[in-house]
């Protein structure tokens, strides 16, 4: 038996008296293992204890008898508590990872083994309290007979509770498996999982708890668990909650119910989200968080003595997700406790439904403006996270890999540009996230050589750009001309100066610094200024170019009308001249006068023209009435370069025409018409032995099918000469009729020389079948009435091209900016050069696939 005592004590005692003091030792220590085996403390045991601690106590053993105590107590649980706890999971912990799936699929595993072991091990460890108050009492008895003699003395044994305390949870987690804490978590994800199954099949509930006394863990055990439903579920869960916080496990207990909560809570947010981008989220994400995990918390914490309510002086609290202390439904003014758990939830489920919703953000926008309510949510989420470089990143990730590649078309890039511009403007007005998501594009959008084309045409077709007219109305750049027009005297205004004084102080107390993210260089009114058209301008690199593109795409439509509607193009121009200015729009507005003049002077002539007409003339006699005739009268200075082709027509046609500039001639002297007979359409009706069929086609297409009038079959050589064109290019032409089924081709006397057969009978048709529409298509695409603005400046810089190829070879290479700059320097007399940038590297581009120049790293140099 080993004993400690402070050495000088032993030296003043006699040997009788030390064989005294471990007589009563040993009878200490016999009288514990008695106490600790019986587990519960008998009146006998406790009548010898008292005398026998006293007498220690009164040598100094006080401490001594303590420690030992707790000892015994130590190694006693150790040995029928803990060892037998521990063993009831090790099936689970020693098993293979497909063994534990098997496990979490058991309907009441771990519950049934993790209440049970609790139980019992708390049970151990009450009775092992209860034999520690024995030795608690009868310490107080001698702390207070002491305490009569002398004023200032310690108490060790208050504390004696708490070591034991200490000392349990300790070896409890000595001995912690490793698998034990998911144990726990699978615990309460399941019955958190049932407690939402029982709310969402309509089971409310409310759980009236008085706060008791935490000393009386009699209360624990005796209250009442006949209610059932979602009461007695929070009643076994906080029953759990309550044994593992008296083993030491509260933390360990605290992690595993919160990471059950906030699973449950991120798979409600999934459920809830989803791919539907049309419905609001939030408010029934909050709404659930109040019904289901918070009325949880709050019933679980009164249950475990932890509601703790605000009082008065902390009711002006605010937070910032919500005003808090609230009121909540069945709650009332939640708890301290209640509150942060409100303010963590909700913060997670803000930024886990800004996560999904930024990983789906490619598919919103594509969606836009239907999806407005799930750009509205991750709005919100932001502002309260502050993660909107997140945001960022993760959308110019999605844009390099899905948008920004060479299988995109340049429609699809824009329509995804407009719609990202929209959306962005919704989250986030001044356009500072914009700048960063949209340079991307813009640089792509640079290198593609149909972007200028296709911004115009989502300027002026009110399909977005789609052929189809299937294009998504917002896809438009219309609606964006039409907001300008209605702001612009706004706008106007407010540039002047014209904000009242109270207006410009609401404005200066609404006004917030730029966020971190934003450009320095660019400040907050002219980030504010920036619209989608701007934006698209700065694409394109100057609004001439913009509008040189709309001047040909306008004269080609024009020009293909086949009536005087142009009501459309009138308003889309009147819009234009309020972005871009009246004198930029000059040459398109003539363009539009002209058609309208072309109606008014068409009408004259056919009225005059139509009465004059003798009965036995050619026009009679071929049927071929003033009425199919309408005329556009172009002014062709102010036009683009219009394409010429030369052709021969059938003479009583071509008699229509002179008359028709005879009549102008009389009426608009001094001016002439001069045709351009390859220029405008054609209805024709074919009629044929059993059918009939209606075309729109060129004035090439009607002219080559008119020959087959005067005989069923010709050779392409023959043919092209009587039409007055090459016969590669009639070859070309006449595959529309073949691809229609009225034409046949077959070899002819020459390789180079096939033959051209009219079809007469549908048995002939269906034999020779039909082709697909794409060849039309292709055909008529092919087939321009005005040159491009790419053919434009090939033509103007034609000019220059001997200058630049001089510069080159006096100074052997220059950058792009040293010929730009030479070019503006001495170019200055007729032809003037005033191209951009952009325009003389498109130029150069052509000159080297012709091959006449090239470049290396950036410098330009003569062919070798």
């Amino acid at each position: 038996m080993a004993m400690l005592c402070d050495p000088e004590a032993l030296d003043s005692l006699s040997e009788d008296a030390i064989a005294g003091i471990l007589q009563y030792w040993a009878h200490f220590c016999d009288l514990t293992d008695s106490l600790l085996s019986q587990n519960v403390p008998s009146c006998g045991l406790d009548s010898q204890l008292g005398p026998t601690i006293a007498t220690l106590c009164d040598h100094g053993l006080a401490s001594l008898l303590q420690d030992h105590f707790l000892q015994s107590l130590e190694e006693a649980f150790k040995k029928s508590a803990v060892k037998k706890f521990w063993q009831q999971f090790h099936s689970y912990c020693d098993a293979s990872a497909i063994e534990k799936a098997n496990f979490h699929e058991q309907d009441n595993w771990p519950e049934e083994i993790l209440s049970k072991s609790l139980k019992e091990i708390c049970s151990e460890k009450r009775s092992q309290e209860n034999c520690l108050l024995v030795l608690v009492e009868n310490l107080k008895s001698f702390e207070d007979r002491i305490a009569k003699r002398e004023s200032e003395i310690e108490h060790p044994s208050s504390q004696l509770m708490s070591r034991y305390q200490l000392m349990a949870s300790s070896v409890l987690l000595t001995t912690l498996p490793w698998d034990f804490p998911d144990i726990l978590r699978i615990y309460f994800k399941k019955k958190l999982e049932e407690l939402n199954s029982m709310i969402a099949d309509g089971d409310s509930y409310e759980l009236e708890i008085n706060i008791h006394d935490s000393q009386n863990d009699a209360d624990f055990y005796h209250m009442d668990t006949s209610m059932c439903g979602c009461n007695g579920l929070v009643m076994q869960i906080g029953k759990v909650v309550s044994d593992l916080r008296s083993l030491g496990f509260t933390s360990m207990a605290e992690d595993a119910y919160s990471f059950a909560i906030f699973l449950l809570l991120k798979s409600k947010v999934n459920e809830l989200a989803g791919d539907d981008y049309r419905v609001p989220v939030l408010w029934s994400l909050k709404k659930w968080i109040r019904a289901v995990p918070l009325q949880f918390l709050h019933d679980l914490l009164g249950y475990l003595g932890d509601s703790i309510e605000y009082e008065k002086e902390s009711l002006n609290v605010k937070s910032p997700l919500a005003s808090q202390p609230s009121s909540f439904p069945g709650i009332g003014i939640p708890s301290e406790a209640l509150v942060r758990w409100q303010l963590r939830l909700e913060y997670f489920a803000y930024e886990t439904l800004q996560d999904l919703r930024i990983g789906k953000l490619f598919e919103i926008i594509v969606d836009y403006p239907d999806s407005s309510p799930a750009i509205e949510d991750l709005k919100r989420c932001l502002e309260y996270t502050g993660q909107h470089s997140k945001l960022v990143d993760s959308f110019i990730s999605s844009l390099k890999y899905r948008l920004l590649t060479a299988g995109a078309s340049t429609n699809d890039i824009l329509h995804q540009y407009v719609s990202t511009i929209k959306a962005l403007r919704t989250i986030d007005p001044a356009g500072v996230f914009l700048e960063a998501v949209g340079e991307p594009i813009r640089d792509y959008l640079r290198g593609r050589k149909d972007t200028i084309k296709c911004i115009v045409t989502m300027l002026t077709d009110g399909t977005g750009g789609n052929s189809g007219g299937s294009g998504n109305a917002g896809d438009s750049l219309l609606e964006e001309l039409n907001r300008d027009a209605e702001n612009q005297d706004g706008a106007d205004f407010e540039e002047d100066g014209g904000t009242d004084e109270k207006q410009a102080w609401l404005n200066a107390e609404r006004w917030e610094p730029d966020p971190v993210e934003a450009d320095p260089l660019k400040g907050s009114r002219n980030r504010r200024k920036i619209d989608i058209l701007e934006l698209m301008v700065g694409i394109i690199g100057s609004k001439d170019q913009l509008v040189n593109e709309y001047r040909v795409m306008l004269a080609e439509k024009l020009l293909n009308k086949s009536d005087y509607d142009i009501d459309s193009e009138i308003r889309t121009l009147e819009l234009l001249k309020i972005h871009f200015g009246e004198s930029s729009m000059q040459k398109c507005e003539i363009m539009l006068n002209d058609l309208i003049d072309s109606k008014r002077t068409n009408a004259n002539i056919k009225a005059t023209l139509g009465k004059a007409a003798a009965p036995g003339s050619e026009q009679r006699e071929m049927n071929i009435s003033l009425d199919i005739l309408d005329a556009t009268i172009i002014s062709s200075n102010f036009w683009p370069p219009i394409q010429e082709e030369e052709l021969n027509i059938p003479s009583s046609v071509n008699q229509l025409l002179s008359d028709y500039a005879k009549r102008f001639h009389e009426i608009k002297t001094p001016r002439k018409l001069m045709w351009k007979k390859n220029l405008g359409t054609v209805k024709l009706e074919l009629q044929f032995e059993d059918r009939s069929m209606r075309f729109t086609v060129s004035p090439v297409h009607a002219a080559i099918i008119m020959q087959f009038q005067e005989k069923p079959s010709w050779s392409s050589k023959i043919l092209a000469a009587e039409i007055g064109m090459p016969a590669d290019t009639l070859n070309r032409r006449i595959s529309f009729w073949i691809s229609k089924g009225i034409l046949t081709e077959s070899a002819g006397r020459e390789p180079d020389d096939p033959s051209f057969t009219i079809v007469d009978s549908m048995a002939d048709l269906n034999k020779n079948g039909l082709a697909s529409e794409g060849c039309q298509l292709m055909e008529e695409e092919s087939e321009r009435s005005v040159a491009s603005v790419e053919e434009q400046l090939i033509k103007e810089m034609t000019v220059f091209e001997k200058f630049i190829m001089g510069l080159l070879t006096n100074y052997g290479t220059a950058t792009l900016d040293k010929i730009h700059n030479t070019l503006k320097m001495f170019c200055i007399s007729e032809p003037t050069y005033d191209k951009s940038l952009h325009q003389l590297q498109s130029f150069l581009s052509d000159l080297i696939s012709e091959e006449k120049i090239e470049m290396r790293d950036g410098l330009y140099s003569l062919k070798k």
